[in-house]
């Protein structure tokens, strides 16, 4: 045999970039269209009832198993360390990084198992923890759900460990759109039950264990194509094995940065509690709204580019250029997403969610808390890839603390915010006060539905304001990091004033079409707001905004 070293052909990196972000958003748009499909159903089946906030509640208990041992920790410790492996030249890379996948896959399968057993038989005190201002019915209804929905929830954590593993080999479709069959499992449940006509309670159960099944469909999906990649899988233990210890380096401050994270939305859980009834679905269905573009405009970019990212450790200023360059692309997408929710969110509310138990007084709730969250969606978006840009140059530690300084800022600015905003009653005659307070509302009244009140924007307040100080900060962090790179908050500088002009131009066209039929004045409003935005951006210099003019153009020309 030779002893020359193998040659590889590789694609340029940016050609292999850019491919990659388009199937990691074409995946995540397809299971998003699902997720919307799924709650779409969701809401006219449970609308903001008691069953739904017990189904909310115990949907984000459980959650927090896929949250801390899920992607976000396994992109900064697994992903860059499996990406090297399998970039190099060594003829025995890949036997070594299917044996590093197999030893990280059975030390998160034992994890995750104790992890799901614990939550299983100590569901009742999890519950009465996290969801501390829950009582009686919504109480009882929680910890049956969180039961259900535990085990599916641990399936999806390893669907997080399939993820990793074809992302490393650039095989980004799959794992993105797995989640379609989830949600299309709770679909199903959910015309089954509506057809049926069953009680509310039985629905929200009904739907929890279509949860459990839809997270095993998803994992079981994804395992042979991953077998194939990762030849020579086998789940053992390799403790000694220098690549493994790595990862294990990394795992631990990463697990404690996304600890911290969850500790602010399990804050928002519990806070969300000691709000009127409706809170905290209204809350869930703004957050699933608002992380779509974060899903697809992000990080569709920050998970393409961080295996790349992670090939380019030793090249500072081609890593900085690279950085920059996808913060561009996902300034102006986050920019155009934040201020189509903020000026015309109660028409997509309406035209997603409206009708069966849900009214239009629900969907000003749902409106405002969307509205209020997407200001702080281009931070969001810009957060996620400079975490990556960390998490590439081997700093998981770094982002962690940072995030622990966000969460801190979002919670008291939160609880400062709430309790004087549940005071405000949203009525047919518009906003109406019944006092002030800083102090929950009675037992009776925040259980008694029929109102619907304001307090859940107050969280929303919070996380926003929250999620500026960490792009301040990560962007400090990446310039010590990265030395000569531009500071990264400079992109969204341009498609802000394209967002600035197009909103004033949504809200005058509004006006002039509200008499229309919802969909159709959707359909208007909508269709002005991405057209000025996408031209007054040409018109600074935004090159993104030719990913939308040009098709125009063409199909003029024709």
């Amino acid at each position: 045999m030779s002893d020359q070293p193998r040659w590889r052909y590789r694609k340029p990196q940016s050609t292999v970039a850019r491919s990659g972000s388009l199937l990691v958003a074409a995946g995540i748009g397809l299971s998003r269209i699902a997720g919307l499909l799924r709650e779409m159903v969701t809401s006219r089946v449970l609308g903001l009832s008691l069953a739904a906030d017990a189904f909310a509640a115990a949907a984000r208990i459980p959650n927090l198993l896929q949250n801390l041992l899920g992607e976000g920790v396994l992109s900064a410790s697994f992903v860059p360390v499996y990406s090297q492996l399998l970039d190099s030249d060594d003829e025995d890379a890949e036997k070594e990084a299917s044996r590093v996948a197999g030893a990280v896959g059975s030390l998160l399968l034992i994890v995750t198992g104790i992890a799901v057993l614990i939550l299983v038989l100590a569901a009742q005190p999890i519950t009465r923890v996290l969801a501390l201002g829950l009582q009686g019915e919504r109480f009882e209804l929680a910890v049956d759900f969180t039961q259900i929905m535990a085990v599916g929830l641990g399936f999806l954590v390893m669907s997080a460990w399939c993820l990793g593993v074809l992302n490393s080999h650039r095989h980004f479709f799959l794992p993105y759109a797995a989640p379609v069959i989830w949600n299309a499992a709770q679909v199903a449940a959910l015309l089954f039950i509506w057809w049926r006509d069953w009680a509310l309670e039985d629905a929200a159960r009904g739907l929890a264990i279509a949860v459990t099944v839809g997270g095993a469909l998803q994992l079981l999906i994804q395992l042979p194509t991953v077998r194939r990649l990762a030849r020579g899988l086998r789940f053992r233990p390799d403790n000694g094995n220098p690549s493994v210890r790595e990862i294990r380096r990394r795992f631990t401050p990463a697990v404690l940065g996304r600890g911290v994270v969850q500790i602010s939305a399990y804050l928002d859980l519990i806070l969300a509690t000691f709000l009127a009834a409706g809170a905290l679905s209204a809350l869930f269905k703004a957050q699933m709204l608002y992380t779509l573009p974060v899903s697809l405009f992000a990080m569709s970019v920050a998970a393409a580019e961080l295996p790349e990212m992670s090939r380019l450790t030793d090249d500072p200023a081609a890593l900085g250029q690279r950085t920059h360059r996808s913060l561009d692309r996902i300034a102006f997408w986050m920019l155009l997403a934040a201020f189509v929710m903020i000026s015309m969110g109660d028409l997509v509310v309406g035209v997603l969610f409206q009708g069966g138990q849900f009214d239009g007084t629900d969907g000003v709730l749902v409106w405002f808390v969307l509205g209020t969250y997407a200001l702080g969606l281009p931070a969001i978006g810009a957060s996620r890839l400079l975490q990556n840009t960390c998490f590439a140059a081997g700093d998981t530690k770094g982002p962690a603390r940072i995030a622990a300084v966000r969460v801190a800022i979002a919670a008291v600015i939160g609880i400062a915010v709430m309790f004087p905003l549940d005071h405000v009653v949203v009525g047919p005659d518009g906003l109406v006060g019944d006092g002030f307070g800083f102090a929950p509302l009675d037992e009776g009244v925040r259980s008694a539905g029929g109102t619907v009140r304001l307090g859940a924007v107050g969280l929303a307040v919070g996380s926003a304001i929250g999620a500026w100080v960490e792009l301040t900060l990560l962007s400090s962090l990446v310039r010590r990091q990265i030395p000569g790179i531009a500071d990264p908050r400079t992109s969204l500088f341009g498609p802000a004033k394209a967002a600035a002009i197009a909103f004033v131009a949504t809200a005058l066209v509004k006006i002039g079409v509200e008499s229309l039929p919802l969909l159709l004045e959707a359909a208007i409003v909508g269709f002005v707001a991405i057209s000025v935005y996408a031209i007054a951006a040409f018109r600074g210099g935004v090159r993104d905004s030719n990913l939308i003019l040009r098709p125009v153009r063409r199909m003029i020309w024709r």
